[in-house]
């Protein structure tokens, strides 16, 4: 059951007081500045189309940005940190002057570092600090909110290590690793935020299991994220003839938000925000009736 004071409701203090908001979970919007998208086929590469975009999610109900440039949809190859920051810390930077509440999705310490001193106030790293070691002390150093996704290999092998025996058990010990590791470069406990990697190195059935056992991962103790919008796993509940294309998965998308934020996650992160504003909202209506 829903607890108003329990651990799923915790947010991360780092943050500005309004992403530390208890009442609702919050919208995560999702500017993609890279031409091979999974979700949008680079609609947003363009820097200024990009910082359009955000500033749009914004007034449909964002409460704060996800810029990445690098695609991490499977089979992805790798940019360089160098390509990777031209992309986004023009978006950053803009966003940030004018008062939007910026992440930025990067798996890079160099890029982390450079987009906090730009003013954002999360790094998103999809590779919980598997990728590039020297980002747990980034962190720390800095300070910033910290989301740590569960992952397994890169964008190229990741579909072969999708192997489970439990799914929950294995995906909450192999955060729970990652959260050690973070704690010992300095990172505290406050900055912490986990992320189950819906997608990332699981099938449908691995998605949905966690999904349905969200309470396992919140009794690890920190602010959930979930990132389900436009995802694979979502085309085996739309109609068959629209399943292949990402954005007709979006009211999937709002539903699985809506349950989400039922279970007390801090906050989902979607491509299409205004269902999911609306989703979490009638989430915060019903559970205030209790």
């Amino acid at each position: 059951m829903y607890s108003s004071d329990g651990p799923r409701r915790r947010a991360p203090q780092g943050l500005p007081r309004a992403l530390r908001d208890r009442s609702r979970t919050l919208v995560m919007g999702v500017v993609n500045v890279t031409p091979d998208s999974f979700s949008d086929g680079g609609q947003w590469y363009d820097t200024e189309v990009a910082i359009a975009h955000a500033r749009h999610l914004v007034t449909q109900g964002a409460d704060l940005v996800d810029v990445g440039g690098e695609s991490t949809r499977p089979g992805a190859e790798p940019v360089t940190p160098a390509e990777e920051l031209a992309r986004v810390l023009p978006v950053v930077e803009t966003l940030a002057r004018e008062g939007v509440a910026v992440s930025v999705d990067t798996i890079n310490a160099m890029t982390a570092r450079a987009c906090v001193e730009a003013g954002a106030v999360v790094v998103n790293d999809v590779s919980g600090g598997l990728a590039d070691r020297s980002m747990a002390a980034t962190v720390a150093d800095t300070g910033i909110t910290y989301v740590i996704q569960h992952w397994r290999g890169t964008p190229e092998t990741m579909a072969s290590l999708a192997v489970y025996d439990d799914v929950v058990g294995e995906v909450c010990a192999e955060l729970a690793d990652r959260v050690s590791a973070a704690h010992a470069a300095g990172v505290r406990d406050e900055q912490i935020v986990l992320d189950p990697g819906l997608g990332f190195a699981k099938e449908a059935e691995h998605n949905w299991r966690l999904l349905a056992h969200l309470d396992d991962l919140a009794a690890l103790g920190y602010p959930l994220l979930v990132g389900a919008s436009r995802k694979r796993f979502l085309a085996g509940v739309v109609p068959a003839q629209v399943a292949a294309e990402p954005l007709a998965r979006d009211a999937a998308t709002a539903a699985v938000s809506a349950l989400a934020a039922a279970a007390g996650v801090w906050a989902v992160r979607v491509h299409e925000v205004a269902g999911t504003a609306d989703a979490v909202r009638v989430a915060a209506a019903w559970r205030s009736g209790r």
